[in-house]
C-alpha cells in the first residue's frame, strides 16, 4: 500500500503516538487509581453520617472514570452524580456557585439545559491538583448539603 493512500488523519494519530502520547496516566488527569481513592474517602464520610449515596468521579473531558452506588442509595441519584461532576469539570466550579448564577434574572440562567443536562445545586466539585483541574466528583443521595460535604471529603483525598 502507498502511503499517499492512508487518509491525512491517520498519519497525524500514527505521530501523535509515536512522539509519546498514549492513552494513559498522565499528571494532568484523573486515574482509575486516584478516582477509587476519591470515591474511598467520599463513600467513608457518607457512612458516617448514615446516608448511603452515588459518588461519581469524570476526567478532565468531563468522562465517567468511576462511580459507585453504596447499598440502598436511591437509584434516580445514580445520574445526578454524574452529571454533578461532569457540571464541576466543564465549568470548574462548585455545582453549587453555578446554581447560584443560573436562577432567573441571573447571568447563566437556563444553563442546565446545555450540554445534555447539567446539574446546578451542590455535590459537585471540580477536582484539582494545585491550579490544574483534572476532573470533577459528583455526589447525590441526601440533601445538597450533605452532598457538597462528602464531595468535600472526596477532594480532600487528593
Amino acid at each position: 500500500m502507498c502511503w499517499l493512500s492512508v487518509p491525512f488523519s491517520t498519519l497525524r494519530i500514527q505521530r501523535f503516538i509515536s512522539k509519546g502520547h498514549r492513552q494513559g496516566a498522565s499528571k494532568d488527569m484523573v486515574t482509575l487509581e486516584m478516582a477509587r481513592k476519591v470515591i474511598a474517602a467520599a463513600e467513608a464520610k457518607a457512612a458516617a453520617i448514615g446516608q448511603p449515596m452515588n459518588i461519581a468521579v469524570a476526567d478532565a473531558g468531563g468522562n465517567l472514570v468511576a462511580h459507585v452506588r453504596m447499598d440502598n442509595a436511591w437509584l434516580g441519584s445514580i445520574d445526578i452524580s454524574i452529571k454533578k461532576a461532569k457540571t464541576a469539570r466543564f465549568f470548574d466550579f462548585p455545582t453549587g456557585v453555578i446554581g447560584s448564577l443560573s436562577q432567573p434574572g441571573g447571568s447563566l440562567f437556563g444553563i442546565e439545559h446545555s450540554n445534555g443536562g447539567l446539574i446546578s445545586f451542590p455535590g459537585g466539585i471540580p477536582l484539582k491538583i494545585g491550579d490544574i483541574v483534572i476532573g470533577g466528583i459528583g455526589v447525590s443521595g441526601s440533601t445538597v448539603e450533605n452532598d457538597h460535604i462528602v464531595a468535600e471529603a472526596g477532594l480532600a483525598a487528593l
